[in-house]
């Protein structure tokens, strides 16, 4: 797998939309770059865009067992949701990730989140993923499970795998 781009909106610390292409200068030739930046500036969000928008979920919310409820203005959710990584005051936020999977392919794996009537006081809905291939256009898949199971077919890694690299966190 080779990631071509990341995108997301409404994430964590980033109220914008943002975009990291790969396929272009300066990234595109460069062999090894690093995240830096201050503190809550985003660059543990653009790692957690790409694990969302992949795998549904991001390491930052794995401590603990996630039992406990936690406060939200549409009402409580686990704190190990990943929900939790829409921003406050956000009615909606997405992650996207474009990449080359193992079988030669370009895919898109998006995950999104959206409060109810779109209002930032709404009740959170069920978080949206879906596949695309780039190739042929169309979304290969549009509900979780196939997502969860065709996601490491392309990438030729599951979310365990990748947790290890996810921890290795920007300074």
């Amino acid at each position: 797998m080779r990631i071509l781009a990341i995108r997301g909106c409404n994430l964590n610390s980033l109220a914008d939309a943002f975009e990291i292409d790969f396929t272009s200068e300066p990234l595109r030739s460069a062999g090894l770059f690093v995240i830096t930046g201050d503190t809550g500036a985003g660059k543990s969000t653009i790692l957690d865009a790409l694990c969302l928008a992949l795998y549904g979920e991001c390491p930052r919310l794995k401590s603990g067992e996630g039992k406990e409820a936690v406060v939200d203005p549409g009402g409580e959710m686990q704190a190990n949701d990943a929900r939790s990584c829409l921003r406050k005051g956000a009615a909606s936020g997405y992650a996207e990730v474009d990449y080359l999977g193992n079988d030669g392919v370009r895919y898109q794996a998006r995950w999104a989140a959206r409060r109810a009537h779109n209002r930032s006081d709404g009740k959170l809905q069920q978080a949206e993923r879906s596949l695309k291939n780039l190739e042929t256009k169309p979304v290969e898949a549009a509900n979780d499970t196939f997502v969860r199971e065709r996601v490491p077919q392309t990438t030729g890694l599951t979310y365990e795998e990748c947790r290890p690299l996810s921890r290795m966190r920007p300074h």
